[in-house]
Order: C-alpha cells, then sequence, then structure tokens
C-alpha cells in the first residue's frame, strides 16, 4: 500500500531507530545489525497494512515529508534532530514518529529466531508447543442461524467463565459467545509475536484514544486468565468496605468470604510455585533493608506440572499446563455441564423485547447470528462491555464512565549482573507497605515485577539517540523492572467511536492520583538503591537516568516533575475495571447492586467493569468471587421465574 519511495524512505527511518554502528566490543553484532538487517522494516509495513486506512493515510503522509527533506541522504545525528523537530512542531507527527520508533523497535528485539537475544540474555522459546487435545469443541453456526438458550454469556473471561460454569450447574442451558478464538498448549509457541496477536485484544498493547496509557487486555477463550500472571490477591477490606457502601452490603460480610474461598480451591492459588529469580530477589532486599512489607505472591498454578524455566513466557500463553486459568477450569466444568461455545463471535448488539433481555445479535466471520435468550450476562471486559451496551442504547447514563485502570509507571534498575528475569513467574513477590495509602484511605500503590519481554520492551524504553538505546539493550539483562501499580480515585471513560467500536479515554487528573504516583516513582527508586543498583532509569520521555555517585534526592526531584501523560512518563494498564459498575444509584451506577442493569431486566454485568471502584490489586480473584456472587442472584432470579412446580428444575 506504500509507494516505492514510501518504503525507501521507510526503511530508512527503521535503520535510523536501529542503525549499524561499529564497536569492537561486539560479541553477538547487536551493535553491527541495523533494523533491516533482521527484517523488521518489513515487518513495520505489516504492521501498518493491517492498520486501519486513516492510520496507513496519516503514516503515507509523514513518509513523504520525510522523503521532501532529503531524509535517506542525511547523517544519522541530522536524522535523530530531524525526529525531534517534526516532533516538537507538530502533535500528529509527533505521534507517526513515536509509531514509527516503537514499531521498529519491537520487531528489531522480538522477530524471532532473533540474532540479539544471546546479547540480552535471552534464551528464547525453550521448547516446541506439546500436541495437547483441545478438550473443548465450540459450535460453529452458519450465518443467519438462531441458537435458543436460558443465557447467553458475552465474553469468557474470568467473570464469564465462573457464571458460565455457575449456570450451567444450576441447569440452565447456557451459550458461551467469544470475540477472540481458541487456542491451547498445542499454540502457545513462547513468542511476543504469537502470543499478542492470538490472544491479545486488538493485538497486543494498544495505546487509549488519547494515548497516555497503553493496554493490555485478554481477547481469547478464558479471556484475561489465559494471558495474566497468576498474582492471586484477595479482594482487600478498605476495598469491600467501600462497595459495600454503594451498596453491595454483603461484600463486607462473611458471605463474601465463601465466593472468595471457593475461588481460591477452584483454581488451585497457592505460594509454592513462586520462586525467585536474581531481578525479584534485588527489590526484596532493596525493601527488606528499608524494612518495608514483601510478601510472596499466590499463583493460580499446579504445582505438579510447575517448571520455573516454562514459568516465564505464561504471559503468551502457558505451554506447561499448568496454569489454572479459567479456560481450565470454570469454562471446562460449564462445558462438562452441557454449556456451549462459540468463539470468534463478536456482540453486536443485545435484543430488548418490552423493556427486558431478549438475546443478542452477534458477527461470526462474515455472517450473523442471533442468539435468543431472557438472560443476557455482559462479561466481555470492561473495554468491550460499555462498548456493547452503548451500542445496545440500554444501560443508563454512567455507561461507559468510570474506567478504572490501575495505572503503571515503571523504573529499571541496572545491577551490573544477568537478572534472569525471564526465569520463573513474572510476578513471583510484591511489596505492599504503600497499599493501605496515605491516611489509611486505601488509595495507595503495590510494587510488583513485569513478565521479561524483549520486544515490548524495548518499544517501552523511551527513544532519545540510537547509540543510548542500543546501550540500554547491550545492558538489558542487568535490568531488575518494577511497576509502581496505583489503586486509581480518579477514571476515564469509555465511549464508541465513529465505527461503533470501543473508545477507551484516560487523563490522570485526579489530584490524589497524580500523588500517589509521585510516591509510587520515588518508592521504586529508592527500593532500587537499597537494593543495590548501579544506575536506575525511568520510563518517561527523555529517560531519566540515575547512576552512582549522582545526587539521589536530585533524581527523586526530577521523577515528581515528569508529566503523567502521553509525552511524559509511560503508562501501562493491564487492568481495566469500573465502566459498567454496580450501585444503588441509577445516575451513577450501571446495574444494582446485585449486578443486573437499572434499567434492563434480564441484562447482567458479569466482569470487572461492574466494581463500584478500583480494586488496588490484581484483580482476577475479585473478578470470579463477584461473578460468583451475581451467579447466585441470576439462578435466584430464574428460579422465582418459574411456576413453583417447576422450581427444583434450577439448582
Amino acid at each position: 500500500m506504500l509507494t516505492e519511495n514510501q518504503l525507501a524512505t521507510l526503511t530508512a527511518v527503521c535503520d535510523t531507530v536501529v542503525p549499524s554502528i561499529d564497536r569492537e566490543d561486539d560479541e553477538f553484532g547487536v551493535w553491527a545489525r541495523s533494523a533491516s538487517d533482521i527484517g523488521a522494516d518489513k515487518a513495520v509495513v505489516t504492521a501498518i497494512e493491517a492498520m486501519e486506512p486513516e492510520a496507513q493515510a496519516g503514516l503515507a503522509e509523514l513518509l513523504d515529508v520525510f522523503e521532501l527533506q532529503g531524509f535517506s541522504k542525511l547523517s544519522q545525528a541530522s536524522r535523530e534532530q530531524t525526529f525531534t523537530t517534526m516532533s516538537l512542531a507538530s502533535r500528529d507527527a509527533a505521534f507517526g514518529i513515536g509509531a514509527l520508533t516503537g514499531l521498529t523497535l519491537f520487531f528489531a528485539y522480538n522477530l524471532p529466531p532473533n540474532p540479539v537475544w544471546p546479547q540480552l540474555g535471552f534464551p528464547g522459546p525453550v521448547s516446541a508447543p506439546p500436541q495437547v487435545e483441545k478438550p473443548i469443541t465450540p459450535l460453529t453456526p452458519a450465518d443467519g442461524d438462531v441458537l435458543e438458550a436460558d443465557a447467553v454469556i458475552v465474553g469468557s473471561g474470568a467473570g464469564g467463565g465462573v457464571i458460565a460454569a455457575r449456570l450451567a450447574a444450576a441447569g440452565l442451558k447456557v451459550i458461551v459467545l467469544e470475540a477472540g478464538g481458541y487456542f491451547n498448549e498445542a499454540d502457545f509457541d513462547q513468542t511476543e509475536l504469537g502470543g499478542y496477536s492470538r490472544l491479545y485484544w486488538r493485538g497486543g498493547p494498544t495505546p487509549s484514544a488519547d494515548f497516555n496509557v497503553s493496554l493490555q487486555a485478554g481477547s481469547c477463550l478464558g479471556g484475561g486468565t489465559v494471558i495474566n500472571w497468576t498474582n492471586c490477591l484477595r479482594t482487600r477490606p478498605k476495598v469491600r468496605e467501600e462497595w459495600a457502601e454503594n451498596g453491595l452490603t454483603d461484600v463486607a460480610t462473611s458471605s463474601f468470604d465463601e465466593h472468595l474461598d471457593s475461588v481460591w480451591q477452584r483454581i488451585s492459588a497457592n505460594a509454592d510455585c513462586s520462586e525467585l529469580n536474581p531481578s525479584h530477589e534485588s527489590w526484596r532486599r532493596g525493601a527488606e533493608s528499608l524494612g518495608w512489607s514483601w510478601e510472596k505472591v499466590d499463583r493460580n498454578w499446579d504445582k505438579d506440572l510447575h517448571d520455573p524455566q516454562m514459568a516465564g513466557f505464561m504471559g503468551w500463553g502457558d505451554q506447561s499446563g499448568a496454569k489454572q486459568s479459567g479456560l481450565k477450569t470454570y469454562l471446562q466444568d460449564a462445558v462438562d455441564d452441557g454449556a456451549d461455545v462459540v468463539v470468534g463471535c463478536f456482540a453486536e448488539r443485545i435484543l430488548v423485547d418490552d423493556g427486558r433481555a431478549a438475546g443478542v445479535v452477534a458477527r461470526i466471520g462474515d455472517g450473523e447470528i442471533t442468539v435468543h435468550a431472557p438472560r443476557v450476562v455482559v462479561a466481555a471486559g470492561a473495554l468491550e462491555s460499555p462498548a456493547l451496551l452503548l451500542r445496545s442504547g440500554i444501560g443508563g447514563p454512567a455507561t461507559g464512565q468510570y474506567l478504572r485502570l490501575h495505572p503503571c509507571t515503571s523504573v529499571f534498575g541496572d545491577y551490573g549482573t544477568d537478572q534472569k528475569a525471564w526465569w520463573g513467574a513474572p510476578q513471583a513477590g510484591i511489596v505492599d507497605e504503600f497499599s493501605a495509602g496515605s491516611d489509611d484511605d486505601g488509595y495507595g500503590f503495590l510494587l510488583e515485577g513485569v513478565q521479561y519481554t524483549t520486544g515490548l520492551a524495548a518499544s517501552a524504553i523511551p527513544f532519545t539517540t540510537a547509540v543510548e538505546h542500543k546501550q540500554g539493550m547491550v545492558d538489558f539483562k542487568n535490568a531488575s523492572s518494577t511497576i509502581g501499580l496505583i489503586r486509581d480515585h480518579g477514571h476515564g471513560q469509555v465511549s464508541l467511536d465513529e465505527k461503533g467500536q470501543a473508545q477507551p479515554f484516560y487523563s490522570m487528573t485526579d489530584p490524589l492520583d497524580i500523588a500517589t504516583t509521585r510516591r509510587a516513582l520515588e518508592a521504586q527508586i529508592r527500593v532500587h538503591v537499597a537494593g543495590g543498583a548501579r544506575a536506575m532509569q525511568i520510563l518517561a520521555e527523555g529517560l531519566p537516568t540515575w547512576r552512582i555517585g549522582d545526587d539521589l534526592e536530585a533524581f527523586v526531584a526530577r521523577s515528581s516533575r515528569i508529566p503523567l501523560r502521553a509525552g511524559g512518563a509511560r503508562m501501562f494498564s493491564a487492568h481495566q475495571m469500573g465502566t459498567c459498575r454496580m450501585g444503588d444509584d441509577p445516575a451513577t451506577s450501571v446495574a444494582d447492586p446485585r449486578g443486573e442493569l437499572h434499567d434492563t431486566p434480564g441484562v447482567w454485568i458479569g466482569d470487572g467493569s461492574a466494581f463500584p471502584t478500583s480494586s488496588g490489586t490484581n484483580p482476577m480473584i475479585s473478578i470470579m468471587s463477584l461473578a460468583s456472587r451475581t451467579a447466585e442472584q441470576i439462578v435466584s432470579a430464574a428460579r422465582q421465574a418459574l411456576p413453583t412446580t417447576d422450581r427444583e428444575t434450577v439448582t
């Protein structure tokens, strides 16, 4: 779709980001290889071809501007200056250059098998995918088919899977619609490209519509439970009290503990498979020296199948079969009890008859199917669930509002030795010293680890100069990465774009969130220094860097001045919550405290979008437990809707 001249200019742009540089000490050829040597430029072209026409046209126009400036004939220094000058002159140019830079870095350090991996201390895939049969056989309806069910569940992640299992066990005929595909161990090749393209919402990390936060969400059968990092944390007492104040009164009582305990047992949460790699040890060492609270993480993992060498790849699907995801537990339970599953099926709108739920119309391939059901459970995640309600014209004024993200900042600590961060679970421990927040208000933060990546990490490290970025990648194996995950008090929103698709916005303007994020950055800095880091870098524009001998307090002060938006700190979110929240007030909540829509009986919210406020912890356990609670309400309502003589059929 690009002209010959545009393609030539694109290659020049890619080779500016990752150029060939002469260095004597270049054992693995990292310095000598350019982006085009690795094939990153061709991969960028493929990525552009998959974009929306408007984005393609914008990048083509940007390449034309580069060509008019004779970009290909400029020196490396002049090319880098052109990046800076054009970015300062135009917001659109800045986003375009950022996109091309990020894509180039992502592919240059990611395309498998990658010749630079040895320098990064990364072994690459450690085994071939095993030949494992898929135990679920999805339905394959044809265009125009009409299916009948007692309940249709849109989404198969943490919440949808639990509700499917509970309703099917109660004797209801259940159909689960999943927009993504069905993948298991046989499909997990332990590569970023394979994992992101198959299992993630919109193909991998995706910026919010305002470019302030990079979003990661699951989009496959099993949803986020297939790709998350298995950090199992119970809903905190302060959060339960807050939700009770929003009308969910029983959440603050022992009855909710029964849901938490049931989920904990079904997914086999335990702390026996949480070995620490050197990266984890570095910031545990720092936390202990500072007197900060630190704890090992419980994870939903089969101890008999555990292999720490395999666990580090779980964000792209667990090849070992040890991960007790919703796919392996609740969804399998649902299917065993008669539920049906349809994959590659995107719910377009909810059918309403006489003010009540009547089913779902969904797109599958080039066709359309209809599922008639008097109960619709919306569990497509906090990004897609509100979009479905908005397309359907239901949910009320709060639909899409109150988007919470647990926005994270990140700091790299350089410890001078290989941290083997790819080995073992990405999150084997957390620093929870600050989780209570200021004045014990519950709005604090956690310090956690992240999954080791090469492509995503390379694209997340802000580009300053090619030399500085390459040096950062040469030293990358020595880095211990932390994130500061805040419990956000403020919120964003999800609206519809001109094509009726989910469009998330999130600006950090809440004073409490700004202060909490500043504190989380400072805590990351101090834990790395206490752990023995010889240098550190904040993932922010300009790549603020500290080295031993530098003024630490001046660096902390500098961190507090970094803008918390696009063009400032790089912020990330793997947790999306709150856009269809439960509550008493129809003006500020979408569903009542039981989970049923205020304005449309028979439509229920069954995922993290139901959270009245953010959980402040990795939300899988809270989502599953709240879904278990909602499932009880659905079953109870279904039983009451039957004649007295038939109620025993719904158990």
